[in-house]
């Protein structure tokens, strides 16, 4: 199993440190599926060929909602957060208001038989979040998953590529959920610097995976990933399926698990207002960093708590991280 060391960064600080690891031999797709002309299959399989980081500074992006105004609060300073790990204060050694730190952005379209009669409506407003959201600095990817998961564009920061790729995707089998996150995460994201950010669209119920949501969410979290999750899964949508509680449950508990949100729109045309919440927090994010106090390299989840002053604020971050394992 290859190891790349980690690496410390603070892009918001005016550099980045790139850790550039050795190409790896495209492998067979999932399960045995064969091979599409108009897709790329993510290389490598689920388990026994994880990138391992290994990172000294720990960075934390915060959105802060005022529950009053429904609005971001995007004028704090450094000297207004407390940040705490496993219930110890940290030194908050990097501070800055993000609204141009580049994106990098995974968007996960469940695309299996059930979503079939929903897929035009979410493949429309895909296309008008990247023509909103991307800028020149920013990139994007397109993975969808049904029975198995499939790469359909890799990072492009052309939203003109990456809504071709969007028309072509077609719904059809089962869902491999969780398999979609683990891949995208263990292949892709862990392997990036900068905002990393998930956009899945899926009603968060999973039927073919190999890996388990607790794969998935220590996946999403050892690559830095924030979440937001948009669910499909609402009555409204031509009034086919319910609420699929479970599916609810699992998508708020990635969400809420990675500093994310999640969304449940109830009409199609709540699809738009919904990838424009995504952006305008992406814009109205803080990036905060600090190198822990505990020196242990013994790969332990070690949770993560930041404090603002001040009354019906809502924060957003994500809740912990897994320490870096020593070989």
């Amino acid at each position: 199993m290859p190891f790349i060391s980690r690496f410390a960064f603070a892009a918001f600080l005016g550099f980045v440190l790139l850790a550039q690891p050795a190409a790896r031999p495209r492998q067979e797709p999932v399960r045995g599926q064969p091979q599409q002309p108009d897709k790329q299959q993510l290389p490598g399989q689920i388990s026994g060929q994880t990138y391992r980081v290994q990172v000294d500074l720990v960075n934390v992006f915060c959105s802060v909602w005022n529950k009053d105004t429904k609005s971001f609060v995007t004028n704090l300073s450094r000297a207004d957060f407390s940040l705490f790990e496993d219930e110890k204060k940290q030194e908050i050694t990097h501070f800055a208001r993000e609204s141009n730190l580049p994106l990098t952005v995974a968007l996960l379209v469940d695309t299996s038989q059930s979503v079939a009669p929903k897929l035009k409506f979410e493949q429309q407003a895909a296309i008008d979040f990247f023509y909103t959201v991307l800028r020149q600095s920013d990139k994007a990817m397109i993975v969808q998953f049904d029975s198995a998961v499939d790469m359909v564009q890799d990072f492009t920061n052309n939203p003109n590529r990456l809504a071709e790729r969007i028309r072509s995707m077609q719904a059809a089998g089962n869902t491999a959920f969780y398999d979609a996150i683990i891949k995208t995460c263990d292949q892709k994201l862990i392997r990036e610097t900068g905002r990393k950010t998930i956009v899945i669209l899926s009603d968060g119920e999973d039927s073919a995976s190999v890996g388990t949501l607790e794969d998935a969410r220590e996946m999403a979290q050892n690559a830095d990933a924030t979440i937001f999750s948009i669910s499909i899964s609402r009555g409204g949508f031509f009034g086919v399926g319910g609420d699929t509680r479970t599916g609810d449950r699992i998508l708020t508990q990635l969400a809420e698990l990675t500093g994310g949100k999640a969304l449940f729109p109830f009409r199609v045309e709540e699809l738009d207002s919904a990838f424009t919440e995504i952006s305008q927090e992406l814009r109205s994010q803080y990036a905060i960093a600090y190198t822990s106090s505990n020196p242990a390299r013994d790969g332990g989840y070690r949770k993560i708590e930041i404090k603002v002053p001040g009354r019906n604020l809502e924060l957003k971050y994500r809740r912990g991280y897994y320490a870096p394992k020593s070989n």
